[in-house]
């Protein structure tokens, strides 16, 4: 499957620039998973005006492989997003699978996810650790080969390995590239893939997502101007492809049409420079910044839980949960910044997510 098979509606929903939850795992006490309330997300997403989600990512936990829900899970959210109609009516989506695993692994989840349906694959590169630049461009060119690749900069504390911008450029290179999502939560790596992309020339094909919970605003309304060949080139940041996004949705979908005017010629303000702040300490709370990202997935599944999409914030893993004073943290940020949760907009329409 090539990027121009994609229908042209949904390939411009990505290049515009939407929001893409990181699609979380619902999950029972027993740690199996729970369809009805994993419907009830996608539902979720899909009414709070999400461009596409993405399924079978790190916040889906890639530990769904192990237990063999990778394909449920994927063939449940796809389902999903083409039986309900969201609020406003059916529109365009981008749907993006999570691709894991050395390449055997990584080509088959490729050709799951495509048979399926899924426009494109964000490819983690986690498993591919002390690979050199050769092994790994031609890992992403086998998967590219069956799928159209979102490529993916992990950050090292939750298992990505750092990858210069020479890699970046020859990843922007391979023509089944269409986007790349940055998250590094570290500023010179993030560049590090501007640049590459810049290099490639690839700028038009190859659209960029913030993936830095930690700098979300400001990665939104930055113009990037990097030199090629004597020239200057601008290139934006588009969109977002985050495990925050699998949270308070609705007021993110505001957000990102918020900073598209303002990197339009509204204008950055000093409310938008201040918000910044805001949501990253909000992400403070929910990914437990203060105990290495420990609780990441639980924080998020803390919120829905509150909100009563989750009955629980189980993980697959007994270990993973909330850490020490996390919950407490939540409750601040909740209650410091109620312009930016949608509570009200859950309770509006839980019950019928969850019909």
């Amino acid at each position: 499957m090539h990027w121009s098979d994609i229908p042209a509606d949904s390939l411009a929903v990505l290049h515009r620039g939407s929001v893409i939850p990181a699609h979380l795992l619902a999950l029972d006490a027993q740690r199996k998973l729970d369809t009805r309330r994993q419907r009830a997300m996608t539902r979720y997403y899909l009414d709070a005006g999400a461009g596409g989600v993405a399924v079978g990512v790190h916040s889906t936990q890639f530990a769904i492989r192990e237990v063999g829900l990778y394909k449920p899970v994927l063939e449940l959210a796809m389902a999903t997003a083409r039986d309900w109609t969201p609020l406003g009516g059916r529109r365009p989506l981008f749907m993006i699978a999570g691709l894991a695993g050395t390449t055997r692994q990584a080509v088959h989840e490729a050709g799951v996810a495509r048979g399926l349906g899924y426009h494109a694959g964000l490819l983690s590169l986690a498993a591919m650790k002390g690979a050199s630049n050769d092994e790994l461009i031609a890992h992403c060119s086998a998967v590219a080969d069956v799928l159209p690749l979102v490529g993916f900069y992990l950050q090292p504390a939750v298992g990505g390995i750092p990858l210069p911008a020479m890699f970046w450029q020859r990843f922007a290179q391979i023509d089944n590239v269409v986007a790349i999502k940055m998250a590094p939560f570290n500023r010179y790596r993030t560049l590090d893939v501007v640049r590459g992309v810049v290099a490639a020339g690839a700028e038009q094909r190859v659209t960029l997502y913030t993936g830095n919970d930690d700098h979300i605003v400001l990665d939104l309304l930055t113009p990037f101007t990097l030199m090629r060949a004597g020239a200057p080139v601008t290139v934006r940041i588009r969109g977002g492809l985050l495990g925050h996004w699998s949270v308070w949705t609705w007021r993110a979908v505001e957000l990102l049409e918020r900073l598209h005017a303002a990197a339009a010629g509204d204008g950055v303000t000093a409310d938008l420079l201040a918000l910044d702040a805001q949501v990253t300490d909000c992400n403070s709370a929910l990914f437990d910044v203060a105990h290495d990202f420990h609780g990441c997935i639980a924080g998020c599944h803390e919120v829905l839980r509150r909100q009563g999409l989750l009955q629980g914030v189980w993980c697959l893993d007994p270990n993973e949960g909330l850490s020490p004073g996390q919950s407490a943290e939540i409750s601040r940020v909740h209650a410091d910044y109620p312009d930016l949760v949608d509570d009200d907009f859950v309770a509006q329409h839980r019950e019928r997510w969850l019909a």
